[in-house]
């Protein structure tokens, strides 16, 4: 058989995903870059056009499904342009969705993804416990829309059944929740959605949107299980450095459309320079990353559950884990390996009861520590500390973070690529302090 008659041992449609988020697509209708082992990056506010006719038909074509059938006519970078694009595809197919589209922030995509999905009148179904500035949204500024957001324990199933409404378009939640590391059952979310879906008109249908910052694409795909929308902050884990904020929107292709418009309007894009350090430094590396932050991490962790300081330590590791079995079932990579990922979240014992036993440990870490740091991030390659209750989550009152199990001694910690050892030598001299 002739060499060019052999078939390929491998391909890009036949690689496992750790490869692919390495290599990404070499042909793609965004831009051919087949023979850049790095792919470039444009750095062009605007974009030539041959004619007026060829503007006329790129302003035609935005946010129209009529645009896929030939090479895309980039006018302003506001609208498109091919470094986020290639992003943007690279993304989809990590998440397992059919499109994705970048913003300039973590919050950014959080915002377009819920303001798409909900119209004046409608109804939110959130998890009780949410990140600090995702909870300011739906409290601060979504009621000035009339959008109303019902705060319930997404754990019980029987909790969200009895909290959807006929106005209800969005169930929404973290998972692992930031920053006690509860899990919520995806799967069965979108069981009882689809339950709540099937009398409703396609345009009322309930969509299930899932923050999944925390697990990345390499520890847990959401669309796998049931969800429509899963939003990112790049900044974290999947950018990996701490160089570049940016956040993402993974969806179906019918959602695709609306999302490009809101951001068109609203303006929130992601530069081409942060997407191109996304798509070189920060995806094709999450896999070699996040093996090694979650080898430090059960560490870590299993070091901490025996020292007599701390209350109790929340890994989805550790078999001590209340819900290690939900763990075990949807956070897994693409091999199906268990991946608990990088974060954990322990409580310290407040011997003092002044309620400063947390800000008296982060102080000292950030006076004292080599190996860890103060820092509000997460994922990165260097190991990060924060009090959630004075810090990441104040925009929640104090009586409601108490309530939800935020509590003054609680400390979340994002394991990097440091020695272990290390780590847990910075820590434990914290803990002689407190």
């Amino acid at each position: 058989m002739p060499a060019d008659d052999k078939p390929a041992r491998n391909s890009e449609t036949r690689a496992h995903p750790r490869t692919r988020m390495i290599h990404g697509q070499s042909r793609s209708r965004r831009w051919d870059y087949s023979h850049h082992v790095v792919p470039p990056i444009t750095s062009s506010a605007t974009f030539r056009l041959e004619s007026a006719a060829r503007g006329a038909q790129g302003f035609c074509d935005f946010a129209h499904d009529s645009a896929d059938t030939h090479d895309p006519i980039y006018i302003y970078d506001r609208l498109e342009e091919p470094t986020r694009s290639m992003l943007e595809d690279n993304l989809a197919a990590a998440e397992k969705g059919e499109s994705a589209l970048c913003f300039a922030s973590g919050m950014g995509a959080i915002s377009a993804a819920l303001m798409t999905l909900c119209e004046t009148g409608d109804h939110i179904v959130s998890h009780r416990v949410l990140y600090g500035c995702t909870y300011s949204l739906m409290t601060n500024w979504l009621p000035r829309n009339q959008i109303k957001v019902a705060f319930e324990d997404l754990t019980n199933i029987d909790a969200l059944r009895n909290a959807i409404t006929p106005r209800t378009r969005v169930v929404y939640f973290e998972t692992p929740v930031n920053p006690d590391m509860t899990l919520i059952d995806i799967a069965a979310v979108a069981a009882v959605v689809a339950d709540a879906n099937k009398p409703r008109e396609p345009m009322h249908r309930i969509r299930i949107i899932v923050d999944n910052t925390f697990a990345t694409p390499h520890c847990q795909r959401p669309i796998e299980f049931g969800a429509d929308v899963v939003c990112h902050s790049l900044t974290k884990g999947i950018g990996g450095f701490g160089t570049d904020i940016g956040g993402a929107v993974i969806t179906s292709h019918d959602l695709r459309n609306r999302l490009l418009m809101y951001r068109k309007d609203f303006g929130g894009i992601l530069s081409p320079k942060s997407a191109w350090a996304t798509l070189v430094y920060g995806l094709p590396s999450l896999a070699a990353r996040m093996a090694n932050y979650q080898k430090t991490a059960h560490r870590v962790a299993d070091h901490l559950v025996r020292h007599p300081k701390i209350e109790r330590v929340l890994y989805p590791g550790l078999e001590t884990f209340p819900q290690f079995a939900l763990a075990k079932k949807q956070m897994r990579d693409t091999k199906g390996h268990f991946t608990p990922g990088s974060m954990l979240y322990f409580v310290l014992k407040d011997r003092a009861g002044d309620g400063k036993v947390g800000e008296r440990f982060v102080d000292w870490i950030a006076q004292n520590s080599y190996a860890i740091s103060l820092a509000v991030s997460l994922g990165q390659i260097k190991t990060l500390v924060e009090c959630p209750f004075i810090m990441t989550h104040s925009a929640i009152p104090p009586d409601e973070m108490r309530r939800r199990g935020i509590l003054p001694g609680g400390i979340r910690l994002s394991c990097g690529l440091e020695d272990w050892e290390d780590i847990v030598a910075d820590l434990e001299d914290a803990l002689d302090v407190v």
